[in-house]
């Protein structure tokens, strides 16, 4: 899924202007986006968490010179999916149980 389809899919859902969905989705993106770029932990029950880990600086190598690079210390974003987002993935469950059915 795309984020054109993620938005068309909550215009959908929502039954809201596609423009509105965008705003939506992008505002909710933003703000894990500024939220990891500060630090801070994001936690959503049921889905997962967004944190970032510190990967230390290492010697890497140029795959088309192999010549040493050295790589910095860095921080990358972190997702660990919840337990319920594990357990509704390896079911194979399309919707959680609360979730409203479309005809």
């Amino acid at each position: 899924m795309t984020k054109a389809d993620l938005i068309d899919e909550v215009s959908r859902l929502a039954e809201l202007t596609r423009k509105d969905s965008e705003v939506i989705v992008e505002t909710i993106f933003d703000s894990i986006v500024r939220s990891l770029h500060v630090g801070d932990k994001i936690e959503i029950r049921g889905f997962g968490s967004f944190r970032t880990r510190q990967r230390k600086p290492r010697v890497g190598r140029n795959p088309k010179t192999g010549e040493r690079v050295e790589v910095p210390a860095k921080k990358i974003p972190f997702f660990k999916p919840s337990k319920e987002l594990k357990d509704m993935v390896n079911a194979g469950v399309a919707e959680p149980a609360n979730a409203p059915h479309t005809v």
